[in-house]
């Protein structure tokens, strides 16, 4: 049995969904520029940049392959892998290694990723968690399960309440997550303020960093693109752009003699 609608009060909008909003984006628009102020370039070596695209000049060889000709496949693959004279086989590099606790850039930079992007949200989060204690803020228009509640009612320990409505604290975190398009319309694409492309850039890897030891890159590279077997996905184009044109001018005409007669 359904339980009684759930009205909300129109001031909840003015009092607490707006702010919420106005004191996200705030939040992140001075994330931004506080890490433009504390950027600090990092010194890569042209080698290091180097062994970085040459690794992924392969990956991209290994995933799209199939797109080439065989033996223009053989090539680039004979230009990493041969054993004699592959780029993976012949090319050494000499790895000094680095001890993080005497590495003050990267505890520097460790600090200042803490201090802009985890420090605020868990001060701001805190702090709407506890003034905008209670407050139920909207509902997503369509019907969710039980196991949304720990999701969506963070600070609402309410069991008969539908999963489909937002507390304020979870409205919040949508906030932090959801004003990716208004960052970007204000701050550019490549800002700091967006929460979401920088943890997916952490996940899927899209900066394609330095490796640390390039010697075992190019190994796991050189076994990886050793198993390819090439398949050329374009071998039967041609028989089908022409099946393709041969039913495209059947319909054409039968459209044509439906129209004159």
């Amino acid at each position: 049995m359904a339980g009684p609608e759930l009205f909300l009060d129109s001031s909840i909008r003015i009092w607490v969904v707006l702010p919420i909003v106005f004191i996200t984006f705030l939040v992140g628009v001075i994330r931004h520029y506080v890490t433009q102020l504390l950027h600090s370039d990092k010194k890569v070596e042209l080698e290091q940049v180097s062994d970085s695209q040459v690794l992924l000049r392969s990956r991209i060889l290994r995933e799209n392959g199939k797109y080439l000709p065989k033996q223009a496949f053989a090539m680039r693959k004979h230009y990493f892998n041969n054993a004699e004279s592959g780029f993976f086989k012949k090319v050494k590099r000499k790895v000094i290694p680095k001890n993080p606790m005497t590495d003050t850039s990267m505890v520097t930079d460790m600090m200042k990723g803490n201090l802009t992007n985890v420090l605020p949200m868990i001060l701001i989060g805190g702090w709407i968690n506890w003034a905008f204690s209670g407050f139920v803020t909207t509902k997503v228009p369509f019907p969710l399960t039980l196991r949304f509640k720990p999701m969506l009612q963070r600070g609402i320990e309410l069991l008969s309440l539908d999963a489909s409505w937002v507390s304020s604290a979870s409205w919040y975190f949508l906030n932090v997550f959801g004003l990716r398009s208004m960052y970007n319309l204000l701050l550019g694409h490549n800002n700091a303020a967006d929460q979401s492309s920088i943890m997916q850039d952490h996940m899927t890897g899209a900066a394609m960093p330095v490796p640390p030891d390039p010697n075992k890159a190019f190994k796991s590279e050189w076994e990886a693109l050793e198993i390819v077997n090439h398949h050329w996905a374009l071998e039967s184009v041609e028989e089908e752009l022409i099946c393709r044109d041969l039913n495209f001018g059947g319909m054409f005409s039968r459209e044509l003699k439906t129209t004159m007669f």
